[in-house]
């Protein structure tokens, strides 16, 4: 009978406390600001606006991917800092992502969308943090239960190369988040009447 190693005895043990954590968020993710933000999405796409997903690091690169769900789904969807992105107009859509909800990037350019009337949706883990201030509409993710003894704000932290500890904290927002973001698709998907083959008509060929 083959043993496990301590290693990989933790291995495991960390996986089984991180999908426990994304159970427990899915009990206290509040429905109704779900809701709310379906519906704003829902509308964006029938009134063929733009939807602008911003992030940075790992939230960053679970909101890439969530474009790109998007993107099949037939939404005029861009990723933040690409150079194909367009100008940003009045009631077109603003999707951030900053688990802190101040992470200078996210903030600044979720201003200057503001400014231009656009509608933004924040995803965060802090309700009276300064993006959430200025969104129409909030998820609350849970994630971090306190700030980091470094810099909070993630393109400082980079600069800086002060980094997060691999499991706890920052990981559980990330995680949940793209849990969370897959799942909203699937919402999307029944409620515009996709299947997996129209998703695949707009997936890439050249790869």
């Amino acid at each position: 009978m083959t043993t496990m190693s301590k290693d990989e005895c933790l291995v495991k043990r960390f996986m089984y406390e991180i999908a426990n954590y994304v159970l427990y968020a899915s009990k206290v993710i509040d429905s109704a600001s779900v809701e709310a933000a379906l519906e704003i999405l829902l509308e964006n796409i029938r009134n063929g606006r733009k939807v602008l997903v911003i992030g940075a690091g790992r939230s960053g690169l679970a909101g890439r991917a969530f474009a790109m769900r998007l993107m099949h789904l037939g939404f005029n969807v861009y990723v933040f800092g690409e150079t194909i992105t367009p100008a940003v107009g009045e009631n077109d859509l603003i999707v951030a992502i900053s688990g802190s909800g101040s992470t200078k990037l996210i903030v600044t350019a979720a201003t200057a969308a503001k400014e231009m009337k656009a509608k933004i949706i924040a995803i965060t883990s802090h309700r009276d943090s300064p993006l959430a201030k200025i969104s129409d509409q909030v998820i609350m993710i849970p994630g971090r239960t306190k700030l980091a003894s470094e810099e909070s704000d993630y393109t400082v932290r980079q600069i800086l190369g002060s980094h997060e500890p691999l499991a706890p904290l920052g990981t559980l927002f990330e995680v949940t988040l793209n849990v969370f973001l897959d799942s909203l698709i699937a919402e999307l998907m029944q409620r515009l009447g996709k299947t997996e083959i129209d998703l695949r008509k707009r997936h890439a060929t050249i790869e």
